[in-house]
């Protein structure tokens, strides 16, 4: 029987593909090391030769990091540019283990938001719109700058700020803003997008927080002010 390139496998069974619609944690490290190597030989795919190299490591890959270039090479498919892409896979693993995990930012108040964004938004002289995306417990997914736009005003999608956030998986959402003219006092437009994106979060369940005004020095909240 002939033997099948991974090119002519099953879509679900390629390895970037099946990590494309599945997520990394479903591969085997096999699939994971046959992703770094792209490719096997002509006598095996890039999956089976990395099973095979596991196989002779007691498929642990700390074994697998310890051994060298030219142990590596001694396989037909593995070249220097596949070994150092391997070995330096193992690396990156050992070196994550040392790290400890990144802080988010607590953003639970305006205050809070305003400290954050401040040194972002303080010296520009036109507007720019930040959606803040945070999980359940207010802490900091990721911060996306939505819009940069005139003097007066910004202009806002609001697909494109549910989109980010239904991407990044969160359940809380902030808003903010600057003026670059240091009056704090919101516009009938910014009160009007606060209200669209309310109702926009409600409907996909997202717990809407604020939306803050930030000058040089100065915030206005929505939520304190009782209008979010």
């Amino acid at each position: 029987m002939k033997k099948l390139n991974i090119n002519e496998w099953a879509e679900e069974d390629r390895p970037r593909e099946k990590m494309a619609n599945l997520g990394a944690e479903a591969l085997t490290n096999a699939e994971l090391l046959a992703i770094l190597i792209g490719s096997g030989s002509t006598k095996e795919s890039a999956v089976d030769l990395m099973k095979r190299i596991l196989g002779d490591c007691n498929n642990n890959l700390n074994t697998l990091g310890k051994m060298g270039v030219r142990e590596l090479c001694q396989y037909n498919g593995i070249g220097e540019a596949k070994a150092i892409s391997i070995l330096a896979a193992c690396e990156l693993g050992k070196r994550r283990q040392m790290e400890s995990p990144e802080e988010r930012p607590d953003l639970s108040s305006a205050t809070r938001i305003y400290n954050l964004m401040r040194p972002v938004m303080q010296d520009l002289d036109v507007e720019e719109f930040w959606v803040l995306l945070l999980n359940q417990h207010y802490r900091l997914i990721k911060r996306v700058r939505i819009s940069h736009g005139g003097i007066t005003e910004t202009a806002v999608d609001i697909r494109i700020i549910i989109r980010e956030a239904v991407m990044a998986n969160s359940t809380i959402m902030a808003v903010c803003h600057n003026h670059p003219s240091g009056n704090l006092t919101p516009s009938r437009a910014d009160e009007e997008l606060t209200r669209t994106i309310r109702h926009a979060c409600e409907l996909m369940r997202i717990h809407f927080l604020d939306h803050v005004i930030i000058t040089d020095g100065e915030y206005y909240s929505f939520h304190e002010a009782g209008k979010c």
